[in-house]
């Protein structure tokens, strides 16, 4: 023996309320879905049919539509239903022509209203039917000749106990507008219309330039920003058009901006996050479609294979408008670039074209300047860089000084970029600036003073404790007294030794197995400067007491010049260095 569900309706309406609809605002949507749906329904079999939305706002709220409208059947058999929809062919219509697709919009109603009356008569002919629908699951059906002569339906809500403003003539006019202003029927709320005839970037425009302005200003009516460009975008595997507007100032990677979707001119979602690429933070989008489908809430995109396509679709048509504009104005690329630099560093580390621009535009931060990697390339063919911003600050004088070209790397994206820069030139060269490269520059003391050092290069390795190796060499700007330089293996190595100590005993031995011992050439290098007049007094200082705070003072100081990381023995032996200079300061003062 067969059993019907029970359906507890308050049940299934906190069910929407909660977990389906973000809230009560979308009844309005759903009402002006299913007057549109049933205008287009009318219009398959009657093309000249009359097509209007008309909403009247008052003590209660009503919506008049022009459509297909149901006979006496069709409303015992679909509003009384939940979760039939006369848009699954049962009029033989496809599901292609409609908005909805879920069959359950007329139940948001009830989100605001306890009672739906629904006042319909059937295009086809029959009798005027009134659907009184109750928020605890009655229903009732009455015929109602006299009540509506022409052919549609008229939906009516009488607000519940403390939702009266969500039917009051100012937030249904804008909810209408917001949900409604591209629909291609005429919707009117209490008289005015709340929608144009087409969307703004399909409509004709005298000039390219009345266009761009046209657009312009639906863009800062939307966005509150006037854009910086307007893209055109057309996806036809997706049945999109749409434009993005190019934001005027930075923004937040980490903040994907949404951008306002329609389907079938209804509004979807005015924050859609998904619609482009990661990296296409720069722009903010109004697209509407035909093929993208939604989830069941109507108020995001499903996520599936066809999203993805046009989510790179979109992606190339922003790409392709910044490689033209490239060629075609590259002072208004630089303005771009001052602004969405970001955006495009992080195209060019995968796309071929965006490296091309960056390569020949983007000003990297240089030892010679702001330069462009290819004007870089062109008196270096070996482009060196720092990893972090503090190594540059540290070295970028030095290497100078060398003749070696530094880039500094410190910046999101920008080593990723500078190793891809061979595959536009193959001659090119691009290094990790390591230790070695300044220091075989750097002039060693000839063999009398190299012995004359033996003994004040011992005594401060002997102090430092084998932290480092000292080395004394003649290098330029003579103002630098110290470098401390560490090169990526003694990095790593001093990370896994890091990572060993605070490891519990079984990763420790697994971590020293895989690491093995630093090898020693691979240890710090304190490189002092015996061009620095400092320095080498400090050599020639016949106390050893305080050759040795002078040591660790120039040791402290590279570090921190350096921007390395000090570890506790490293501040020990700087407040060391600090507190013994300043009592051999004072202790002539104390004699006196």
């Amino acid at each position: 023996m067969e059993h019907a569900f029970q359906v507890d309706l308050r049940g299934v309406v906190d069910l929407l309320s909660r977990h389906l609809y973000t809230g009560p605002r979308v009844y309005v949507r759903e009402l002006l879905q299913n007057a549109v749906d049933a205008i287009a329904a009318r219009r398959l079999v009657e093309p000249d049919a009359p097509a209007a939305v008309d909403v009247v706002a008052g003590e209660v709220l009503e919506v008049h539509d022009s459509g297909i409208g149901l006979t006496e059947d069709e409303v015992h058999e679909l509003l009384a239903t939940i979760g039939r929809s006369s848009k699954r062919d049962d009029f033989g219509f496809a599901r292609h022509e409609f908005l909805g697709q879920f069959g359950i919009g007329l139940l948001s109603c009830f989100l605001v209203a306890d009672q739906v009356r629904v006042t319909t008569r059937s295009a086809r002919g029959g009798q005027t039917v009134v659907w009184t629908g109750f928020a605890d699951g009655r229903y009732t059906v009455t015929s109602a000749d006299g009540e509506r002569a022409r052919r549609g339906t008229t939906v009516t809500l009488a607000p519940r106990r403390g939702m009266e403003h969500w039917l009051g003539a100012q937030v249904v006019t804008e909810l209408a507008t917001a949900f409604g202003s591209l629909l291609p029927v005429p919707v009117t709320v209490n008289g005015r219309a709340v929608n144009e005839d087409e969307p703004p970037w399909q409509r004709r425009y005298g000039t390219s330039h009345d266009r761009t302005a046209a657009l312009s200003a639906y863009g800062e009516s939307l966005f509150g920003f006037t854009p910086f460009d307007v893209i055109d975008l057309r996806v036809p595997a997706a049945g999109l058009s749409g434009v993005a507007f190019v934001l005027p100032m930075a923004a937040n990677p980490a903040e994907r901006g949404g951008h306002r979707v329609y389907l079938r001119r209804m509004l979807l979602a005015e924050d859609v996050p998904d619609l482009l690429p990661e990296w296409a933070f720069f722009v903010r989008c109004v697209v509407d479609t035909s093929e993208l489908r939604p989830t069941a809430g109507r108020e995001a995109l499903y996520a599936d294979d066809l999203l993805a396509d046009t989510r790179e679709a979109i992606g190339a048509q922003l790409r392709d408008w910044l490689v033209a504009m490239s060629g075609t104005q590259p002072r208004r690329l630089q303005r771009f670039l001052q602004v969405h630099h970001l955006g495009v560093k992080a195209l060019a580390v995968h796309d071929d074209a965006m490296l091309r621009v960056v390569d020949r535009w983007w000003p990297m931060e240089t030892n010679l300047g702001p330069r462009t990697l290819a004007e870089f390339r062109r008196t270096h063919p070996t482009v060196r860089y720092t990893a972090t911003a503090a190594e540059f600050r540290e070295l970028a004088a030095v290497a100078a000084a060398q003749g070696i070209g530094l880039v500094n790397g410190g910046y999101t994206y920008d080593i990723e970029i500078m190793k891809r820069v061979p595959e536009l030139d193959p001659a090119v060269q691009v290094r990790y600036l390591e230790p070695a490269d300044l220091t075989t520059t750097f002039a060693p003391p000839d063999p009398v003073a190299a012995q004359r050092l033996r003994p004040f290069v011992a005594l401060a390795e002997d102090l430092l404790a084998g932290r480092c190796a000292v080395v004394p060499r003649t290098f330029d700007p003579p103002a630098v007294p110290a470098l401390y330089l560490v090169s990526r293996a003694a990095v790593q190595a001093g990370e896994m030794a890091a990572a060993r100590e605070s490891a519990d005993d079984l990763w420790s031995g697994v971590l020293a197995a895989v690491d093995g011992p630093a090898p020693a050439d691979d240890r710090p290098q304190l490189v002092l400067n015996l061009a620095n007049p400092l320095v080498r007094r400090i050599a020639e200082l016949p106390d050893a007491t305080l050759t040795g705070l002078g040591v660790q003072a120039l040791y402290g100081q590279a570090l921190l010049q350096g921007h390395h990381p000090l570890h506790t023995e490293d501040s020990a032996v700087l407040n060391q260095a600090l507190l013994g200079l300043l009592d051999w300061t004072v202790r002539p003062g104390e004699g006196a």
